[in-house]
């Protein structure tokens, strides 16, 4: 009898300021204290189906451009969607977003697509405008914390 893998938390960013990338560290590092999750960082590039199929818990992290998710993140959607439908439903996820406007409209456009999935969103999403400041990344820690304690207790 092989032993059960740990749950596995994957995060999925894309980052052109470096803004969400600072907000995926920290989401990355909150998620790595719980220990009995294990987490993979991945850029949107580089996330790819075997990623999606394996993981128990997603968090989403793109910069608001034009109103919208990045590109390559849509990307990720792209790649993923066929291929995965019907075997991730009931997914939980979260999204954070960095933007110099309000970021709904990425938030809104992932929902949609998440949606059709079949994920459940399990976090309200982190929206952090401008340059993300201790306070902000606090925040994302907190989220990355809570998406892996809630795997690791069996919540979602």
């Amino acid at each position: 009898m092989t032993p059960a893998r740990p749950r596995r938390l994957l995060i999925v960013f894309h980052s052109q300021s470096g803004r969400t990338a600072r907000l995926a560290a920290a989401v990355a590092a909150g998620a790595r204290e719980c220990g009995g999750i294990e987490t993979l960082l991945r850029r949107a590039p580089e996330a790819g189906l075997d990623d999606l199929l394996g993981c128990d818990g997603l968090l989403l992290g793109t910069p608001e451009n034009f109103g919208y998710m990045s590109g390559l993140l849509k990307d990720f959607f792209d790649r993923t969607y066929y291929p995965a439908e019907g075997r991730t439903v009931g997914l939980p996820y979260a999204v954070f977003v960095s933007c110099g406007n309000d970021g709904s409209g990425a938030v809104r456009e992932i929902g949609r697509i998440a949606r059709g999935y079949g994920w459940k969103e399990v976090a309200e999403a982190l929206i952090v405008r401008g340059e993300p400041d201790d306070e902000a990344l606090q925040r994302a820690h907190e989220l990355g914390a809570a998406l892996a304690a809630g795997l690791e207790l069996g919540i979602f």
